[in-house]
């Protein structure tokens, strides 16, 4: 199993962390996370962070792949969607019948009844965050493949607010066939969230740049780069960017275009 983060023996201080782990929220700090194996997943390193066991209707990890790491065996199984989004690195991605080749930012997708195959083309290990969860489909409307970059999306002001930018990954916002989104938010330090949002849609989110400050339910937490934040439904939820230069961004997900299922 081992370690994330690679630390092993004994601390030089008392044992703690940041993790909380709430009915409908978490937020899990790198420090502790464990490495997971999958099957299929060839000299890569994975962690798993939301789960239904969490209470999520979907799964989130982290994901490294070494050099020459690889799945040629394809991730996903029946009725599930899929998505990897990759920080850096220079990876081969493929659905079983586009294949391209992603750097920095790059990303996939996936819909039911196809699998994700990727090979590490870089020397170097390539860093990314996966999701997946199961597709709810419904008559006359269907997902496709997307290949992209993030740096190649329009970002737009969220909400209004010129220090706050959003990004969305796919055309969920035209398109029925997808019942889910990815987004990336990123806000200046001192920005923040307009209200505090409390909605029926749950989140993943991981926070790869910067620091904040973050309301779930009635409890503010500090987070940082690293952590991971579980939001399920009516969670009431804001954030404000804190520090100095960097902004404060996160990669997530939210589930969209359905009708409430009784």
């Amino acid at each position: 199993m081992g370690y994330r983060n690679n630390n092993t023996g004994y601390r030089d201080d008392i044992l703690q962390n940041r993790s909380v782990v709430k009915r409908n929220w978490a937020v899990i700090e790198p420090d502790g996370c464990v490495k997971n194996v999958i099957p299929g997943f060839e000299n890569c390193d994975i962690t798993i962070l939301g789960s239904p066991k969490l209470g999520a209707t979907f799964a989130d990890y982290l994901l490294t792949v070494h050099a020459g790491g690889k799945n040629s065996q394809g991730w996903g199984q029946p009725g599930e969607e899929l998505f990897i989004y990759f920080f850096d690195g220079t990876v081969e991605v493929s659905d079983g019948e586009t294949t391209q080749t992603v750097t920095d930012g790059g990303y996939i997708f996936v819909p039911e009844g196809k699998k994700i195959f990727f090979e590490n083309k870089g020397e170097g290990d390539a860093h990314g965050f996966m999701y997946k969860r199961l597709y709810d489909r419904i008559e006359g409307h269907e997902a496709h493949t997307v290949i992209g970059n993030s740096n190649d999306l329009e970002w737009v002001d969220y909400e209004g607010m010129t220090d706050v930018k959003c990004c969305d990954f796919l055309p969920s916002a035209t398109d029925l066939g997808f019942d889910m989104n990815m987004h990336i938010l990123a806000f200046k330090p001192g920005a923040c969230h307009g209200y505090v949002e409390t909605h029926f849609q749950e989140h993943g989110a991981y926070i790869f740049s910067g620091e904040g400050m973050y309301v779930l339910e009635d409890e503010w937490l500090p987070v940082k780069k690293g952590d991971y934040l579980y939001m399920g439904a009516y969670c009431p939820q804001a954030a404000y960017g804190i520090g100095r230069d960097e902004d404060f961004a996160y990669i997530y997900s939210k589930d969209c275009n359905r009708d409430v299922r009784l």
